[in-house]
């Protein structure tokens, strides 16, 4: 089923005291925009995220929201600078000799002071690597669980909007089988009143009908809607991205009912197709809003 381009995922894991967050979130976009927000201690892994995204998700903003909180002992190695901190302890007795002032100082003061201490990290990068790469995928699949829920929304909705107009759609073609014969009718009695006589040149009002049959007729133009519809159920059961297709073939729905409502001298057949294009907008307004696929849809993601 189709899937909506308007979703959210979030997803933590916390594995040996190293505590990770990813939050996705998702909204209409012509392509695909990925962004990414990631701490600067694992940022590395930017572009491994990003192949993640783009080999699940296929339009959309994408906005990415990655935190990583490393408690782990695991790979830390902390050392003293010796050099600096006898530096520091030498100036620090002569700045109390030089001012007479009590030259007591304490290991746990020169370990505060910058540079110090030094801890280093040497964490297994693979290791991190394959865990943010678990994560994310996790908050992937949500945020397109999300996403199927409300295309599914969406695609029912549109089922009962074409078959409503499919309705209409019928109604028009069966009002358009006696149009010619109405009009046939009208114009004998047209001529009789203005003519004031009975005798009507049969072979030219053949021809008047012929004209007007050739500029009314509205068979093709129903023709081509039913096979639009037909293809646009499809599209709403393939597992490809179908956005463009289906707003290109709303598009030339609201062609051909644009012209059945031009050619068609009957209030009846107006009055549907002012019902058609009203549903067929809303429907259109459904596609751009979600991208009915654009993708709204996603149909596959």
């Amino acid at each position: 089923m189709i899937k909506s381009m308007t979703g959210y995922g979030k997803s933590t894991l916390d594995i040996n005291e190293r505590e990770y967050q990813v939050e996705i979130k998702s909204v209409n976009h012509r392509y695909l925009d990925v962004n990414i927000r990631m701490p600067r201690s694992i940022s590395y892994l930017e572009e491994e995220v990003r192949k993640i995204v783009t080999t699940k998700l296929r339009r959309g903003k994408i906005d990415i929201f990655i935190t990583f909180n490393n408690n782990s002992s695991e790979g830390k190695d902390i050392k003293i600078n010796k050099e600096i901190a006898k530096i520091y302890i030498s100036e620090l007795k002569n700045l109390a000799q030089e001012e007479n002032i009590n030259a007591n100082i304490e290991v746990t003061e020169i370990s505060r002071l910058p540079d110090v201490l030094q801890i280093s990290n040497k964490e297994d990068d693979d290791k991190i690597k394959e865990e943010i790469k678990q994560v994310v995928e996790t908050a992937i699949d949500n945020l397109i669980s999300m996403r199927k829920v409300e295309g599914e929304k969406m695609a029912a909705d549109i089922v009962e909007r074409i078959d409503k107009i499919e309705e209409k759609i019928d109604k028009i073609s069966t009002l358009s089988t006696g149009l010619i014969e109405e009009y046939v009718v009208k114009l004998e009695d047209r001529i009789k009143e203005l003519l004031k006589t009975e005798d009507i040149d049969k072979s030219r009002l053949a021809q008047e009908v012929v004209i007007y049959a050739d500029k009314c007729s509205i068979e093709e133009e129903v023709t081509r809607l039913k096979s639009h519809i037909v293809q646009l159920k499809c599209l709403l059961h393939t597992n490809e991205a179908v956005g463009k297709q289906i707003d290109f073939l709303i598009q030339e729905m609201n062609r051909e009912t644009n012209t059945i409502g031009s050619k068609a001298n009957n209030l009846e057949i107006t009055n549907s197709v002012i019902t058609i294009k009203t549903r067929n907008r809303r429907h259109k307004r459904t596609s751009s809003k979600y991208r009915i696929k654009k993708e709204v849809v996603k149909v596959c993601n």
